[in-house]
């Protein structure tokens, strides 16, 4: 054999080998994936409302699909929305949000008052975890869906929901559907009842 050959047999013994080597590695990366995050204990923690559910869905948000924090399902959002004839103030945030820290409680003390309109809440561009963490932390349990951690999301679409954040809409129960300008931030209880006050009329059903 010459040294040529003996050269060319070792530097395809060494390729074999460099080979066999790395498929291992590429196999045990494909069954390493993990899966879905197992959010139970935190979920079970945070112990927010369940979404409720209605015969109708409503206006904008009909068929747009999002995840129910309370126990990770898919819920049309419209449904949850319209679940019986009093309007809905639906507000959306973030757990980077400063003020949507500071807004929630308020949220979650107004829905607690007799003849409010329901609440719902919609996480997005953070992470589940993170949020159902930082409503255990608030002490909010109001009803809440999870809309994505990406930029856009079906519920942000269909609000055409603006970057700056929060953002709350008022869904009337016959499914119209508008963004509280003013104020864009709760910043009291009064707020919240006087936006749904003067949506709904002196002789509106918010209760």
């Amino acid at each position: 054999m010459t040294p040529a050959t003996r050269w060319a047999l070792v530097a395809g013994v060494l390729a074999l080998a460099a080979l066999v080597a790395v498929l291992p590695l590429v196999n045990s990366s494909d069954e390493q994936t993990p899966a879905s995050e197992d959010l139970g204990p935190v979920r079970q923690a945070a112990d927010v409302r369940p979404c409720p559910s209605g015969q109708q869905a409503v206006g904008e948000l009909r068929g747009v699909e999002a995840v129910c924090l309370a126990d990770g399902s898919t819920v049309d959002v419209g449904a949850v929305a319209g679940a019986d004839d009093r309007p809905t103030l639906v507000n959306v945030w973030a757990t980077w949000c400063q003020p949507c820290r500071e807004e929630l409680p308020l949220l979650d003390a107004y829905a607690d008052e007799p003849g409010a309109a329901r609440v719902l809440t919609v996480q997005v561009a953070s992470g589940q975890r993170e949020g159902l963490e930082l409503l255990d932390e608030l002490g909010v349990d109001l009803p809440g869906v999870f809309d994505g951690e990406g930029e856009s999301g079906p519920v942000r679409e269909a609000l055409s929901v603006p970057r700056a954040l929060p953002a709350s809409y008022l869904v009337s129960p016959d499914g119209e559907v508008e963004l509280v300008r003013d104020p864009r931030l709760f910043t009291s209880a009064e707020q919240i009842r006087e936006v749904v006050r003067s949506a709904t009329g002196p002789t509106g059903r918010t209760g």
